[in-house]
């Protein structure tokens, strides 16, 4: 999962080398995923209105859902 949200957010970026992700364990089984990129490439990842990391949620909790799992998406 860690892997599918790099190679997503890495394709949006201008700096794909700055793009790591880290996940912790919450509450309820909940695996929280925080997406970390470069300053500059932050309004990219979120996009007008959000669209974008709305979309990039969507696809993730589908993979999810594919694997019995359930996820966030944090974009910090």
């Amino acid at each position: 999962m860690q892997d599918l949200l790099k190679a997503i957010a890495s394709g949006l970026v201008e700096k794909p080398e700055e793009v790591s992700v880290t996940s912790e364990e919450g509450e309820n089984g909940v695996t929280v995923y925080h997406l970390h990129v470069a300053e500059d490439d932050m309004g990219r990842v979120i996009g007008k209105q959000g669209r974008i990391a709305k979309a990039i949620r969507v696809v993730m909790r589908a993979a999810a859902t594919r694997n019995d799992m359930k996820i966030m998406v944090e974009i910090d």
